[in-house]
């Protein structure tokens, strides 16, 4: 009869051998006010009430079930860990580093996610924690997505890897795609443009330069709307007329 210890060899080389598993994790990045007071890039974190990793705090996810597409499938957890349901969404990149899940853990079983991200709104965000699955809601929480804004410089897992990631893609696509459109409302001044454009890129910039940039800017539509409540000169809105494409 084999010993309790040659069984437990077993099965860790077992699991070993078995196929990767697949999971679905999503990066959301909206605009909220930072420490200063200037738009800041926040993303929403849920925190992990088992182990590995019991309490720390992680990217929005969970497994693919077979019965479901991924984009679906990174809808539905979404929807039940944050209650956030992003206009647009799209597939960001495949991660599966050995042990990438279970870093401590001999023999554990492969885990490769495929990781989304959007982009939503600020009036958006009150959303997150509030209509998800019930005993979620306290474990939700946005955080500032880059560290040196005062979010958390470790995650569990691989996520803070992964949150890095997605923010070199929103950078280096923010000079040339439509994403900062997805941050802001339907419609909005120039400045608020700016805004988007400064918080992604972590640096300020000349607003007048900003603005010649700007001119001859394919789907940029001034309005006949202007927004009021300032002291000063009431600025034009504008809107986004392109497509909605990351």
């Amino acid at each position: 009869m084999p010993s309790a210890l040659s069984r437990g060899v077993a099965n860790v080389a077992e699991r070993a051998q078995l196929p990767p598993s697949l999971a679905i994790s999503t990066v959301i990045f909206a605009l909220r006010p930072g420490h200063e007071g200037c738009p800041t890039l926040w993303m929403p974190l849920v925190r992990r009430v088992r182990e590995p990793f019991r309490g720390q705090w992680a990217l929005p996810g969970g497994p693919l079930t077979a019965a479901e597409s991924l984009e679906d499938a990174a809808r539905r957890n979404l929807a039940e860990t944050t209650g956030l349901a992003p206009a647009y969404i799209e597939q960001l990149y495949a991660f599966g580093g050995l042990r990438r899940a279970h870093r401590d853990e001999v023999g554990a079983q492969r885990v490769v996610s495929i990781v989304y991200w959007a982009l939503v709104r600020a009036d958006e965000t009150a959303l997150a924690g509030q209509t998800g699955l019930a005993g979620e809601q306290e474990n939700v929480a946005w955080h500032p997505a880059d560290p040196a804004h005062g979010g958390p410089g470790t995650l569990a897992f691989d996520h803070r890897e992964i949150v890095d990631y997605a923010l070199w893609r929103l950078r280096s696509k923010i000079e040339y795609a439509q994403v900062a459109y997805h941050l802001l409302g339907e419609m909005f001044t120039l400045a608020q443009l700016r805004e988007v454009h400064e918080a992604v890129l972590g640096r300020s910039l000349d607003p007048a330069n900003f603005r010649r940039q700007l001119k001859g800017t394919p789907h940029l539509e001034a309005t006949d709307h202007y927004l009021e409540g300032g002291r000063h000169r009431p600025p034009r809105l504008y809107r986004y007329t392109g497509p909605r494409s990351l």
